[in-house]
């Protein structure tokens, strides 16, 4: 999965993404991610797409269709559980359930 990420970061670049968008779309995609890996154990798609206004992550794995989207918010220093809180601090709207996927959206900052 790294190796995607990093070629998406570097398409980033290449259409002169701000350094703090393209970080801000890593972070959402490692959180994405490194959670399904964790708590489905298993292998997920990832997609990354530049939009005119914004940069399009989505995330398809199985063990996707059952995560609970309605969690608590955690306590500050918790060792685990932030990574919904971090993925909603970062990305404009809700997250965006498929069949099977989560879409999410960072705003481009011009």
């Amino acid at each position: 999965m790294n190796s995607e990420l990093r070629e998406f970061a570097e398409l980033l670049r290449a259409n002169s993404i701000a350094d703090d968008d393209i970080f801000a779309s890593r972070l959402v995609s490692c959180e994405l991610i490194t959670n399904v890996i964790r708590h489905g154990g298993e292998s997920a798609e990832f997609l990354g797409e530049l939009l005119s206004d914004r940069i399009c992550i989505t995330v398809t794995a199985d063990s996707l269709r059952d995560v609970n989207l309605d969690t608590e918010m955690p306590d500050v220093f918790a060792e685990s559980g932030r990574g919904l809180y971090i993925i909603r601090s970062v990305c404009s709207g809700d997250i965006e359930r498929g069949d099977g996927s989560l879409r999410v959206y960072v705003e481009l900052h011009k």
